[in-house]
């Protein structure tokens, strides 16, 4: 049975539309039943679309929307109950609890029960944040944690008269923009009112262990907010506390302690319950609640393959974002222990996991620290670091983030910092959470002057350049930022079929290196754009086209040799999954003429709203191996 045929297992048409008055903050006997049968059918739907997810492979988040059930279903009631109080909108700073956003589309009319059944797919229209104008019922983009405050606070100066709701969390609380959303809110007495779910979980543990002393109460508390605090499983306690912040002038934070994915067995208090729940839990938790059908449904789903057979490539993948790592390890290993801990010192931002930055903190601890979810402050902390002469500061975060700490950046450049910058997710490659989460602005690093402090773009097409790579660039000056990609990658092939960066290659920064030669022309590529443009140059010399293949490691360094080479041949096209405005194509082409070398010239990059999935996002955006082939046979016409 496909999605389109298929029936949303659970009985939503069981929710009660109910109404509430925030006047009256004591709940009847069947306000409250109606509220906890709400919770229980949200939970449980939650539950099971959230792990269809898992099934399919595209992943997702349960604990977030899950746990704040119980006052979304409140918020839910007080819109109804008064619609002209209030700006009817669960605006939400934790992007990816967006199951919540999808659920109440559905329940308000805006799409069929059905379509959460293609939670996160491609082309489903449900990506992994909520994005405006893409998705039925969804009022607001959130972008990522922790940026929504400031923004609500706007749309609170442009409805003076009428009471906000921002569904907070004390992972996004640690974003150093809401302290200043804070002050705004503060000093001008705005009817914000944020509800946080403070549950002592993120993605790599527990804040009270990794940041004691920081509480988002008293944080709170010292910007000039009034506080309540209350369990956020009591459902008296919890609607009593926000009538009471909907009655008090100006901004007030309810703050609601309970365990991350209460009731769920293996994931209640665990960090594991932040992302998707597995397939497994999933069904014991809905076989306890006798939801059969639901089970039935998850038994049956099978995850979609990528089937097309890539040339040029090994079978075999490597992790380059978990290389690094491994990379970084190996070279420390090198250190005395006295230098190690004097001269080196790795900053994480609560995603060691997805870095690579781990391998760092298992096997040399001293060296490290989790900061939390605190971007801006810990590139600066590491780059403060790596402000003497020998000492490396070394980074690790998403490379959609990057474009957070650009003043960061020109700031470590000024103070002529030595730091090794890990960037990984850089791309579009297996990014389900879509368009906010895209690492394609990577080439605003380089932001410095012609005559400043040493930057140096690296990104690695496999996981041998990957530690190529590292090991010889690790004891660099200046800032080095190095990319890699979410999705494992095959490792790049010679022409005699064995591995390309393999056993004596040399890893020479601003060198590029012609993978396979050709009289019609060039493509220039790196990262995981590299495999597939290979693919697609094999397949073109099969059809009698001859064109050859650059990559181009080193992102902001112009080969001269190379430029030379390639200028003078029929055609130069670059292929990248960064942003066609800003990626490496944006400035190849004054490269080129700069020199004098004026061969026909096109690029290729992500130009539009991502699609959702995983492999897909590349064929959205053209720049797969038919993209590719398309593009150079328009060129050679």
């Amino acid at each position: 049975m496909t999605v389109a045929q298929a029936v949303f297992p659970i009985d939503l048409g069981a929710y009660q539309y109910l109404k509430l008055d925030p006047a009256n903050s004591t709940l009847t006997d069947e306000q409250r039943k109606a509220l906890k049968a709400n919770i229980e059918l949200v939970r449980d739907a939650i539950v099971f679309f959230t792990a269809t997810g898992a099934a399919r492979g595209v992943g997702g988040h349960t604990g977030g929307p899950y746990d704040t059930a119980p006052e979304v279903m409140i918020l839910d009631a007080l819109f109804r109950g008064s619609p002209d109080k209030f700006v009817p909108i669960f605006f939400d700073e934790a992007g990816h609890r967006v199951a919540t956003q999808y659920l109440m589309s559905v329940l308000e009319g805006s799409m069929p029960a059905e379509q959460l059944l293609s939670y996160r797919a491609a082309h489903s229209k449900l990506p992994g944040h909520p994005e405006l104008g893409l998705t039925p019922g969804v009022k607001f983009s959130s972008g990522r944690l922790g940026h929504m405050w400031p923004y609500v606070n706007g749309v609170a100066m442009a409805n003076p008269n009428k009471t906000l709701f921002c569904l907070g969390s004390d992972g996004s609380q640690q974003e150093g923009n809401d302290a200043e959303a804070a002050r705004l809110a503060v000093s001008q007495q705005l009817n914000v009112k944020l509800i946080i779910d403070d549950n002592d979980v993120t993605i790599a543990g527990h804040p009270s262990d990794y940041i004691p002393g920081y509480t988002v109460a008293q944080t709170l508390i010292g910007h000039g907010l009034k506080v309540l605090e209350g369990d956020g499983e009591d459902i008296d306690s919890l609607y009593g506390l926000i009538c009471q912040a909907i009655n008090t002038d100006g901004p007030v934070a309810v703050i609601n302690r309970r365990k991350m994915c209460v009731g769920i067995e293996g994931l209640e208090g665990s960090p594991h319950g932040h992302d998707v729940i597995s397939v497994k839990a999933a069904i014991a938790y809905l076989e306890a609640k006798g939801r059969t059908e639901a089970v039935k449904y998850l038994q049956g789903i099978q995850a979609p393959k990528q089937n097309y057979t890539f040339i040029g490539s090994s079978d075999d993948l490597g992790s380059n974002r978990n290389v690094f790592g491994d990379a970084v390890v190996s070279v420390l290993a090198t250190m005395t222990d006295s230098d190690r801990q004097e001269k080196v010192l790795c900053v994480d931002s609560d995603l060691e996991g997805s870095c690579g930055l781990q391998k760092i903190r298992t096997a040399y601890p001293e060296i490290f620290i989790k900061g939390g979810i605190m971007e801006r402050g810990n590139f600066s902390a590491a780059a403060g670091f790596g402000m003497e002469k020998g000492k490396q500061g070394i980074f690790g975060t998403f490379s959609a983030f990057l474009e957070m700490c650009i003043s960061e950046i020109t700031m470590a450049r000024l103070n002529y910092s030595n730091v090794l910058c890990h960037f990984s997710h850089s791309g579009i490659d297996d990014m389900a959470d879509n368009t906010c989460h895209f690492g394609i602005n990577n080439m605003f690093a380089d932001n410095g002057l012609d005559d400043g402090y040493e930057t140096r773009l690296y990104f690695p097409a496999d996981a041998n350049q990957m530690k190529a790579c590292v090991e010889a660039v690790f004891f660099d000056p200046g800032l080095r930022f190095i990319f890699s990609t979410r999705s494992k990658v095959p490792y790049i092939l010679n022409s005699d079929g064995n591995h390309f960066f393999g056993h004596g290659y040399k890893f020479i920064p601003g060198k590029d290196e012609v993978i396979r030669e050709g009289t019609a022309g060039y493509i220039v590529s790196f990262g995981d754009s590299l495999y597939r443009s290979l693919d697609a140059v094999d397949r073109l010399k099969q059809e009698g086209i001859d064109v050859g293949l650059i990559n181009k490691s080193t992102l902001n360094v112009v080969d001269e040799d190379m430029l030379a080479k390639i200028g003078n041949a029929p055609f130069v096209m670059v292929v990248e999954a960064f942003n066609r405005r800003t990626g490496l194509g944006s400035r190849f082409g004054s490269w080129l003429l700069e020199r004098g070398y004026t061969p026909k010239y096109a690029y290729l990059a992500t130009h539009k709203e991502g699609c959702g999935g995983l492999w897909e996002q590349f064929p959205h955006q053209g720049i797969d191996p038919n993209g590719i082939m398309t593009k150079v046979k328009e060129l050679v016409r």
